[in-house]
């Protein structure tokens, strides 16, 4: 039917005036059987935003449908932006980025002063190329990956429609998302309702029903839609996913028809549509849209790295100006001693070197190919080329649980009826009993055959089988074959009951796990409405029940009913399932319960206990006397119910005990055992059930088997948040599950001891988290713990959490490229981090450490060789190396070999994913801390002043040679010093080694006007140069030797 009313609006498309069909928020149609767009442009549903002339604010709305007269209000473009930059920004806000770093900022001071002719030392190049150097290596690689995120913006945006604030009617097939927020109009289904699927908005694996306008709903023909005058009124776009409000109003009636509209009349961006067709009008578009408001800006992020070298620079700094200071005191401050003063300072400037940057810049564009080469790691992409070092930093690691670290996909594993159990390698023994139950016995009453015990068994699993198959909500579906012609009542027709084409939906995972076991031991769900049911026993019988009464799952009564009545005998039956915890002190007694939801729960199943009670008529109409008295109440509605209900609940016959298993991502206990070996505390983050969010944590070992779990009760005042956190700090030594409201408000009375209690925990769960309380508790870790976090998901609703985090890792699934595209690090699957981290983590932060270390260690040599010329030679301000020399240095003569320390490795990679507790030395930052920084400092004093005193002691005739001498002796030095530094070689390292030992010697032909030529081809040069580079290096040599016997680090005990 909803076939051939498209088809007739098409028709109608061509006979209706131009300005009748201008559409600015457009009808959605989205159906199973067709695909097509096109664009609509003779029809208007007109919205109207009000908001104040030149200020951009979030108001309510009003959506017309199908009034051309109204005006059009602009709305934001239904887009994706994970851009930093635009065309304008872009240099201004890379140069601000540079320039906030004291380095750059202090290069960019030294050479502006070299314009100053009182101030210049030496030539205008050796200041301003290494800076344009350094800006025109970053700006290339920030237009890098700008680029990048503007193509994958522009194909996610293709599939988006980003163009859907213009005009047209949009036809898509079920399966795909929804691209904007929506009421929902219309639907197919017959009860006016359908499922959708919310798992990348909220991280929910249930399905939620969806209810579509009752107005709209019940007009006889789709094409009415255009011929009503009607408008929605929509409240102001806000953050929160849950709730909604606004009004539906149909003009064109008298009276006027208004409706209010609630969230279950709602359809958000980033949802799915499960099934069926669904028609809606556009209330909000991209940066409006819940998904989005929910999501947070990215930032630029700033590794730990980056900021202790900028602490270690401003360090050098103070230095170099006390040091300068000093020169200009022991001149007696006589003449212009300010002047000498700043000269002294731009003679000194090579005491923190400007290739800093560019070295570590370079070194992490290393780090970034390496990763997204590694075979181990296939398909992992580098978003962020800036803080690869991040990787080997991180103390927290909080993780989505749905396509992160499992599957979503349930599969049924046991079933036990007290006296005998049955798994999945029993399963064909409980078909077999079904079968004989069925074709011995059509009716349940008649059961003669079969021995006393077998009839006992057979029967007791035959009740538990129907009853799993009865107490759901899932409703089968059916392909339609009805063809192109749409005719609906001949494709219901053809419809059949063959299990090639049906499918369950329903508002759990479980649900359909539940379901489509019973269909495999052979009771079969082939058809349910609002009112009743059938099953299809093995021998083709079909079983028909009315439904009475259903009583949906939530949160605080962890269990469902419902009450059905048997068509053929008109037995009326209530069946019941739920947790252990809530159904225990339903049941009747018995010894084995407890005892066996403990042994599943072990075995990571999710626990279902399944129980039923007959009922008399007179019972069952005295309840639903009472039940429907209690939903007319005015007060305590919700009370007075749930009381009436609980009066059914009393001795009712356990039936069975289910175990149902979420399939985990591959590996993942391992790498979660491999992450808490290596010092990383991790934090679950869900949008799921408490009880799903705790099996999950129990069967992927995140909480250990002998770990107690503390459940933080339901708080919602300062008084309850107080008493609940003093019986937490009770506890050691166990897990956190706590909700995101509860959360919320231990975090507004009790934020510090809140934090500081569940920081010592070994692990957290925080389950029902919104994406904006995922973002919130990454901050919260790293305000008040000042340690380095790490987020990983797969989903929309896990954005905001890893661009909040000091390093987000997205995984790129069959749930879509959102997270992926917005994180820092790509990965297909969830123990590629574990590589991630534990090798290329620590190899990138060991090898930038030492890389850092080693640069300011080159201009800290040559500056102490600077100061003691100059208080040889009366405190003059004048450079001890000029012109080439100074730029030579810094490049062709020690770069490669220098640069080269971004192939050193301390450990194999096998090892360290073998002794992961290595990472835990990482974390506490003493590759690179201020020790460190002092040994080095002290070996750059030894080695500058060796240099220089030699040279100066040797020297015999011409000043020249000293020259000559001190800086052979230095770049010797140096190379052998980058030797002395490497702890595993490769082949690339000697070849810099040689090559530029190489470009030195071949440069000594041109370098007349700084060396003698004659001289430097002498034995008296030879000698002095390798007496001096012996003295400077060989103690160095010795104690390094001496550390490594007596007191060797960790890794060097394991590769022994």
């Amino acid at each position: 039917m909803l076939q051939n009313d498209y088809r007739n609006i098409k028709l109608s498309c061509f006979l209706i005036n131009n300005s009748f069909f201008k559409i600015s928020f457009p009808l959605f149609y989205i159906t199973r059987n067709t695909y097509s767009a096109f664009s609509c442009r003779k029809k208007t549903i007109r919205c109207k935003l009000w908001q104040k002339p030149g200020f951009k604010e979030l108001k309510a709305r009003t959506v017309w449908l199908g009034c051309p007269e109204k005006c059009e209000e602009k709305y934001p473009k239904n887009a994706i932006k994970n851009q930093k930059y635009n065309i304008f920004t872009f240099v201004p806000g890379v140069l601000y980025q540079q320039f906030k770093f004291f380095l750059n900022l202090y290069f960019l001071v030294v050479a502006c002063s070299q314009f100053v002719p009182s101030l210049k030392i030496g030539y205008l190049y050796t200041y301003w190329a290494p800076l344009g150097f350094v800006l025109a290596v970053t700006m290339v690689r920030e237009a890098v990956d700008e680029v990048r995120r503007y193509q994958r913006d522009k194909e996610m945006n293709s599939q988006l429609y980003s163009k859907l604030t213009v005009r047209g009617l949009l036809l898509r097939s079920s399966n795909q998302r929804i691209p904007a927020d929506m009421i929902f109009l219309r639907t197919s289904e017959k009860n006016g309702a359908c499922f959708i699927r919310t798992d990348q908005l909220d991280g929910e694996t249930d399905w939620k029903l969806k209810v579509a306008v009752g107005c709209t709903q019940r007009l006889p023909a789709l094409g009415d839609l255009f011929s009503i005058s009607a408008y929605v009124y929509a409240q102001r776009p806000q953050l929160d996913i849950h709730s909604f409000e606004g009004n539906f109003t149909r003009e064109d009636t008298d009276p006027q028809i208004h409706e209010s509209l609630s969230i279950e009349n709602t359809l958000w961006a980033s949802t799915v549509v499960a099934s069926g067709t669904v028609i809606g009008v556009v209330i909000y578009t991209g940066k409006e849209t819940r998904s989005v408001l929910n999501t947070s800006f990215a930032k630029n992020k700033v590794g730990l790295l980056d900021l202790e070298l900028n602490r270690l620079t401003k360090a050098l700094f103070l230095a170099q100006v006390v040091l300068s200071v000093v020169m200009v005191a022991l001149q007696g401050f006589v003449g212009p001693w300010f002047r000498n003063l700043f000269r002294f300072v731009v003679l000194f400037s090579y005491i923190i070197p400007i290739s800093l940057r560019v070295n570590l810049d370079m070194g992490k564009s290393a780090y970034g190919w390496m990763i997204m080469k590694d075979e181990n790691i296939p398909g992992t992409v580098v978003r962020t080329s800036t803080i690869p070092e991040e990787l080997g930093r991180l103390v927290y690691l909080l993780t989505d649980k749905t396509g992160t670290l499992t599957q979503n996909e349930m599969i049924f594993k046991r079933l036990h009826l007290g006296t005998v159990s049955y798994g999945t390698d029993t399963m064909d023994e409980i078909q077999s009993h079904i079968i004989h139950t069925n074709g011995a016995t059509p009716s349940r009453k008649t059961q003669t055959s079969g021995p006393k015990v077998r009839k006992s068994v057979s029967s007791r699993i035959h009740e538990a089988v129907k009853a799993i198959a009865l107490c759901h909500n899932v409703t089968p579906v059916y392909e339609s074959h009805g063809g192109v012609n749409g005719e609906t009542e001949s494709a219901e027709a053809d419809q059949d009951f063959s299990d090639d084409n049906r499918t369950y939906q329903a508002s759990s995972p479980d649900e359909v796990a539940l379901v489509r076991w019973t269909e495999s031991v052979g009771l079969t769900l082939v058809n349910r409405d609002l009112t009743s049911l059938q099953l299809k026993t093995p021998s083709g019988q079909i079983l028909s029940f009315y439904i009475l009464q259903i009583f949906p799952f939530t949160s605080e009564s962890k269990r469902m009913g419902i009450i059905v009545r048997e068509e053929s005998t008109g037995d009326i039956t209530f069946y019941m399932k739920g947790a252990d915890v809530a159904m225990a002190s339903i049941v009747q007694y018995n010894d084995w319960l407890e005892e066996e939801c403990g042994n599943m729960a072990r075995e990571g199943l999710r626990t279902l206990v399944v129980a039923k009670k007959s009922l008399s008529e007179e019972q069952y109409q005295d309840f639903e006397n009472r039940y429907n008295q209690a939903k007319l109440s005015i007060h305590d509605r919700g009370l007075k119910v749930a009381a009436v209900v609980e009066s059914l609940e009393r001795e009712m016959e356990l039936l069975c005990l289910t175990g149902v298993e979420d399939q985990l991502q591959a590996d993942v206990r391992p790498t979660l055992e491999l992450l808490r070996n290596a010092g990383i505390k991790i934090w679950m983050l869900t949008g799921d059930k408490l009880e799903t969010a705790t099996c999950i944590a129990k069967s992927s070992h995140l909480v250990s088997r002998n770990q107690h779990i503390h459940v933080f009760k339901p708080v919602s005042n300062r008084g309850e948040a107080h008493l609940e956190l003093n019986a937490f700090r009770r506890k050691h030594d166990c897990a956190l599950v706590i909700s995101g409201d509860s959360l919320e408000v231990c975090l507004r009375y009790y934020e510090h001891e809140f934090v500081e209690l569940a920081c010592q925990c070994p692990a957290v769960v925080c389950c029902r988290c919104s994406p904006t309380q995922k973002a919130q508790i990454v901050r919260l870790l790293q305000q008040h713990t000042a340690n380095r976090t790490c987020a990983i998901g797969d989903g929309g609703n896990d954005v905001s959490m890893i661009q909040a985090a000091d390093c987000g890792i997205g995984i790129e699934g069959k749930e879509g490229k959102q997270a992926s595209l917005a994180a820092d690090f790509s990965i297909t699957q969830f123990k590629h981090i574990g590589r991630l981290l534990m090798v290329h983590g620590r190899n990138s932060y060991k090898r930038s450490a030492a890389l850092g270390q080693f640069v300011m260690h080159r201009g800290m040599i040559i500056s102490t060789m600077q100061a003691v010329f100059s208080s040889i030679f009366y405190f003059a301000s004048v450079p001890l190396y000029q012109g080439f020399l100074m730029v030579g240095y810094a490049t062709i003569y020690t770069m490669f070999p220098v640069f080269s320390l971004v192939l050193d490795q301390d450990v194999k990679p096998e090892m360290a994913l073998l002794y992961p507790e290595l990472y835990k030395d990482l974390t506490k930052g003493r590759s690179l801390s201020f020790k460190t920084f002092l040994i080095w400092v002290l070996i750059s004093v030894y080695q500058g002043g060796i240099l220089m005193y030699g040279a100066l002691v040797l020297f015999e005739s011409e000043f020249v040679h000293v020259v000559a001498i001190s800086f052979t002796a230095l770049i010797l030095t140096e190379l052998l010093m980058v030797a002395l530094t490497i702890r595993t070689w490769h082949w690339l390292m000697v070849v810099a080694e040689f090559f530029s030992l190489g470009c030195y010697l071949a440069s000594l032909a041109f370098l007349n006007e700084y060396f003698d030529l004659s001289f430097i081809t002498t034995w008296p040069f030879l000698w002095k140069v390798s007496a001096i580079t012996l003295v400077s290096c060989l103690p160095l040599y010795i104690i390094k030797y001496l550390k490594r016997k007596f007191s060797p680090p960790s890794y060097s005990k394991l590769s022994s």
